[in-house]
């Protein structure tokens, strides 16, 4: 089963992608270059807006969960594992992580990148505030729900 959630985001300058252990999104607008993490502001959505179903496609151990990042043509993809910790209650911020930490920021654990792996062309589009970011996020498990 394949359960797909989608929206924009923004560029912004202060956007740096150095993190080695994370990707995060975020609904706030404004962001410092200490979030070395963050690729994405003013987001659509952040996790609690996600269905219900998808939340639980999630808590699967053996969910496979895709990140991706397109502007224009270009795409950066972070895959990783579901958990049964996963709560997806934040309402700002989604956090794909190499380690396997869970909080209510958490999208995934244990992703194949992180911040720091995304190539330094990407970024540089990333960081212009005119940028649109297509978020696409896909959830798939090897039968039905």
């Amino acid at each position: 089963m394949k359960l797909t959630a989608s929206f924009k985001a923004r560029g912004h300058r202060n956007i740096l992608a150095l993190h080695e252990t994370t990707v995060m999104t975020t609904r706030e607008g404004h962001l410092t270059r200490r979030g070395d993490c963050v690729v994405a502001v003013s987001a659509e959505r952040g996790l609690s807006d996600l269905s219900p179903e998808i939340k639980k496609a999630a808590r699967r151990p053996e969910a496979v969960i895709t990140l991706t990042l397109r502007v224009g043509d270009e795409a950066f993809k972070v895959r990783g594992s579901g958990h049964p910790s996963l709560t997806y209650a934040d309402e700002n911020d989604i956090v794909a992580r190499k380690s396997g930490y869970t909080c209510d920021r958490t999208l995934m654990i244990h992703s194949d990148r992180a911040a720091c792996d995304i190539p330094r062309g990407f970024v540089a589009k990333l960081r212009d505030p005119n940028a649109v970011i297509d978020v696409i996020m896909t959830f798939e498990t090897p039968d039905e729900l």
